[in-house]
């Protein structure tokens, strides 16, 4: 396939890539996002969907990862910037060669439906959200469901903190997680440090979903209230809490480990 060169900032197609990079409006109007790098691709093909088109640099053609994904997408279109146009579609310091546009797939998974879900709430940090993202679809989750006040999920960074997660999860944005709470068939649980009952003593197993808070404020008292179960993660040392990155990973590998 003939690849087109571009060296202008100029160019409409570069400047509706930059847009998208850098803006969750555009995005969301799009329904489509930019995947920065080969892992990301890889995981992309790996659920049998295909980009919509390879953006490259001059570097691409000499890193085997790359090539090998060439082959994978002998059908779709590519085009190479000059070194500092890619710079700029990227927020990586070295770019890596490699960027694709994407589809932002749907989230087929209805709150009824779901098995072992995540309800998170005003997430703001990508790179927590990212990695709550990834721990779910490592612990088998089927179903996140976001607040509108989540950072923006399909974000670059968000991206590269879930490391290939986001394609095996249905990923719902600006939910109302009362009304996901209400139509859940399972149990909704949140965690409380007010809660007398630990963790480790709680039934983990069954359709549930855990409901995740804000970083600094903790979940919302609506939300609280929504739960039919209150627990406490232990903490035995001198910290009072978890970042909720790491306090969803303890919630859901302890649900993996009673499901064993």
């Amino acid at each position: 396939m003939t690849i087109k060169r571009i060296s202008s900032r100029d160019n409409p197609f570069y400047k509706s890539l930059l847009k998208l990079s850098s803006s969750a409006r555009e995005r969301r109007e799009a329904g489509q996002t930019l995947l920065d790098g080969a892992h990301l691709l890889r995981a992309f093909l790996d659920t049998g969907s295909k980009p919509k088109h390879l953006i490259i640099n001059e570097q691409a053609s000499q890193d085997a990862e790359i090539v090998a994904l060439f082959d994978a997408c002998a059908d779709v279109p590519q085009t190479q910037f000059d070194d500092a146009l890619f710079a700029q579609l990227t927020e990586l310091k070295t770019p890596n060669g490699l960027l694709a546009l994407v589809d932002i797939p749907p989230a087929p998974v209805a709150a009824a439906q779901a098995q072992f879900a995540l309800l998170l709430e005003d997430i703001q940090d990508p790179g927590n959200l990212g990695s709550i993202l990834r721990s779910a679809a490592a612990a088998g989750c089927d179903a996140v469901f976001l607040s509108q006040g989540c950072a923006d999920a399909w974000s670059p960074r968000v991206l590269r903190a879930g490391m290939g997660g986001h394609f095996v999860l249905s990923i719902c944005e600006s939910a109302d997680l009362l009304k996901v709470a209400a139509e859940f068939t399972g149990k909704v649980l949140a965690a409380s440090l007010q809660a007398d009952k630990s963790l480790y003593d709680s039934n983990l197993r069954g359709k549930l979903a855990f409901a995740i808070g804000n970083e600094g404020a903790g979940l919302s008292a609506a939300l609280l209230d929504a739960a039919q179960q209150h627990f406490l993660i232990p903490m035995p040392g001198k910290v009072e809490s978890l970042n909720a990155a790491a306090a969803t990973a303890v919630c859901l590998f302890e649900a993996v480990r009673q499901r064993r």
